[in-house]
């Protein structure tokens, strides 16, 4: 737990670096999810991140928010009259909050959520997972590249457990076949999981994986190798995140 909230405070610094510098008219630029703009990405960071609040805290008051959430874009649009001075300030609080309640937590404790109920440990790595792929529809609307770093075998680790979820959101059958995964480190050395015996291969770059698995990249605008069968099959539907099925991204070439 130690670990993976180091790694959640860098990447919040990581977002808040891109926030940094906006003036007021660049939270209404618009980013590649469709319809939302650098000020949704933000809102929908600290709504998630209170409700995350609640999760650990409050399962009673979770429940009752459980019960009156919409959608995401529902979220989006309630939050669009919100100042970006205070929208700026309600993420850091609601990021701090959340960030001092997971350190009370036991790594094994098991926490409701949107999807399936997640241990702790799952739980931080997946608002990990979320404050990356956030920041980078704000950086590519902004125009930013970002340098991919070490903290992708957070999201590389949540994508690849949630291979069974992206088919089961999508009322498919979930291969029995394994799927093993080999992605190169931005730093060096190699990262892997699933079995070394498995026939089904996905290989290339975490940087590329962590992308199509956040559907911020359509596969065919990667440089992944998949192999025909479950591991292609999954890599055309990957989700990490939680919700309904994600509706992904269109390639590049149209």
């Amino acid at each position: 737990m130690a670990e993976l909230l180091g790694d959640l405070r860098a990447e919040t610094a990581s977002f808040e670096q891109l926030l940094q510098p906006l003036r007021d008219d660049d939270w209404e630029r618009p980013t590649p999810a469709e319809g939302w703009a650098i000020r949704d990405q933000v809102s929908h960071l600290a709504w998630f991140d209170d409700a995350a609040v609640l999760a650990a805290t409050d399962p009673g008051g979770y429940e009752a928010l459980l019960g009156r959430f919409g959608s995401v874009d529902d979220v989006a649009e309630a939050m669009r009259g919100m100042p970006p001075g205070e929208l700026r300030a309600w993420f850091g609080a609601s990021r701090a909050r959340s960030l001092e309640v997971f350190g009370t937590l036991d790594a094994r404790d098991r926490l409701p959520w949107f999807g399936p109920p997640m241990s702790a440990a799952s739980f931080v790595t997946a608002r990990l997972m979320e404050t990356w792929a956030h920041g980078q529809d704000v950086a590519d609307a902004l125009g930013v590249v970002r340098e991919p770093t070490e903290r992708l075998r957070h999201v590389a680790t949540i994508g690849f457990r949630a291979r069974p979820y992206s088919f089961a959101v999508r009322a498919l059958p979930v291969p029995e076949e394994p799927v093993r995964v080999e992605l190169s480190l931005p730093g060096g050395g190699t990262w892997t999981a699933g079995p070394e015996e498995a026939t089904g291969l996905v290989r290339g770059t975490i940087l590329d994986f962590c992308l199509v698995v956040t559907q911020r990249i359509h596969l065919s605008d990667t440089g992944l190798e998949a192999t025909p069968g479950p591991a292609r099959a999954w890599m055309e539907i990957a989700q990490a995140f939680a919700g309904g099925p994600g509706k992904g991204r269109a390639p590049k070439s149209g």
